[in-house]
């Protein structure tokens, strides 16, 4: 039986997303419910990043933390999860390294390799393996009780593959590359089967409760023009272009679709004509730039604060917000706002709020 859910309070993003225009931009923030949040140390505990996730309990409260904190302020809730969570679907340890990140004790070395060939022929049940995500999904929609939308999220083929491949975070690359330029059929039937994989995971999170959907595409910047349309473009299209069918295969509504290619500037035009409704900007484009071109697309546009601009004080952050509202058209319609990635550490909470309360100021009701 399909889990029930209280009415919605607060519809303003689905609305934004639609491309309707509304009495304000809704706001939220990525890496929101994170460790900036004193509450976050508190409720983690002993546990590691990775327990936490997989414990619907600890995940749903940390989903929370800032939907209660910043009460009335952002219009979301993003549950609290991982991109990684599919290589390790897929058989792949991952572990969170304190002060280092993500860590891949065994990566891909080369499609000669064993483990390449099971991760290749494995037959992955993402019903299954990820059922803890569904879980928190389930659960932290029920305790919103309707205040905001709830969004799920995955990571794109081809960030995904390179955390594969590099075994970690990277500022060279030379792994992936090496695999992408090296063996691109190898590399294009592992991103094919990668993005398969996203699309039931995806899929499955609408059915447990989320209302809007994220690709995180966080290395999409490390690729040139040309080779972000051969290994990545075609499986986050790939990702826009099956979900809303596979949905209505499970009885389900479409949800609304969100593309984040971080660093992809050029690729602005591209990811506008996909069937994303939502394109995420970093904040090394400009809003009035961006915004021309996506208004003439018909899609809404998602971001762009420097998160940088958050240890700046408050001056800096009233100025940076006031050229978002002016570049993003005044706010009304065809913008959530959001910053242009994920919260950095050491942000003070108040910083933030100071942000949110900028948000509607500027771009409020008049």
């Amino acid at each position: 039986m399909a889990p029930q859910f209280e009415e919605m309070q607060n519809d303003l993003l689905l609305r934004t997303a639609r491309g309707e225009r509304v009495e304000r931009p809704p706001m939220w923030v990525m890496r929101q419910a994170g460790r900036y949040l004193p509450e976050y140390h508190e409720a983690k505990g002993g546990h590691d990043f990775f327990e936490c996730c997989r414990s619907p309990e600890i995940a749903s409260t940390l989903t929370l933390q800032p939907i209660e904190r910043f009460a009335g302020l952002i219009d979301a809730a993003i549950i609290f999860s991982d991109i990684l969570v599919i290589p390790q679907a897929m058989g792949m340890e991952v572990i969170m390294v304190d002060k280092k990140g993500p860590h891949f004790p065994e990566p891909l070395e080369s499609p000669d390799d064993k483990q390449y060939k099971e991760v290749m022929e494995r037959k992955v049940d993402v019903k299954e393996s990820l059922d803890y995500v569904y879980k928190a999904i389930t659960l932290t929609r029920q305790k919103l009780r309707g205040r905001v939308p709830l969004i799920g999220f995955c990571g794109a083929p081809w960030t995904l593959l390179s955390y594969m491949v590099e075994g970690g975070g990277s500022k060279m690359f030379i792994q992936v590359k090496t695999w992408v330029f090296r063996y691109p059929k190898e590399s294009q039937a592992l991103l094919q089967k990668i993005a398969e994989l996203c699309v039931e995971y995806l899929a499955l999170q609408v059915v447990a409760g989320a209302q809007m959907i994220q690709v995180f595409d966080s290395w999409a910047g490390e690729l040139s023009p040309a080779s972000f349309k051969t290994f990545s473009l075609p499986y986050l299209n790939y990702i826009a272009d099956h979900l809303p069918a596979r949905l209505k295969e499970l009885g389900q509504e479409p949800v609304p679709m969100t593309v984040f290619a971080k660093g992809a500037w050029y690729a602005l035009e591209d990811l506008c004509e996909s069937n994303y409704n939502v394109i995420g900007l970093d904040w090394l484009q400009d809003p009035a730039a961006a915004y021309k071109i996506a208004q003439a697309k018909g899609k809404v546009l998602q971001g762009n604060a420097d998160p940088g601009v958050l240890y700046g004080g408050r001056e800096a952050i009233t100025s940076v917000v006031k050229q978002m509202v002016t570049g993003f058209g005044g706010g009304k319609q065809g913008w959530i706002a959001n910053l242009g990635h994920g919260i950095t550490p050491f942000v003070k909470p108040e910083d933030l709020k100071f942000f949110f309360e900028e948000i509607h100021k500027y771009a409020g009701s008049s």
